[in-house]
């Protein structure tokens, strides 16, 4: 099955947090946030949403970070996705 987004709408798959910092200190489980960085796996067409025309910035393959609480999570074949609005998308990562 594959995930097709319609509008201006991405589909990311969330980058695992790191489990260490880069001094070698390990984080325990209740300290890890929610990730914000991800990887873009689909593209919607923009368009018009709300009347205005939208362009998409991104596409598939750019390495992104998005809004702490934004979009919703789709279980898909054992994968999570995110799919979220491309204005929840605050940088693509170069």
């Amino acid at each position: 099955m594959k995930l097709v987004p319609l509008g201006d709408r991405v589909v990311l798959k969330a980058v695992e947090a790191e489990e260490t910092t880069k001094s070698g200190i390990v984080l325990p489980g209740q300290t890890k946030e929610k990730p914000q960085q991800g990887e873009v796996i689909a593209v919607g067409p923009g368009g018009v949403v709300d009347g205005k025309e939208v362009k998409m910035e991104v596409k598939v393959g750019d390495q992104v970070i998005y809004s702490k609480y934004s979009g919703n999570e789709v279980k898909l074949d054992e994968d999570t996705y995110i799919i979220v609005k491309q204005n929840d998308i605050l940088a693509i990562i170069q």
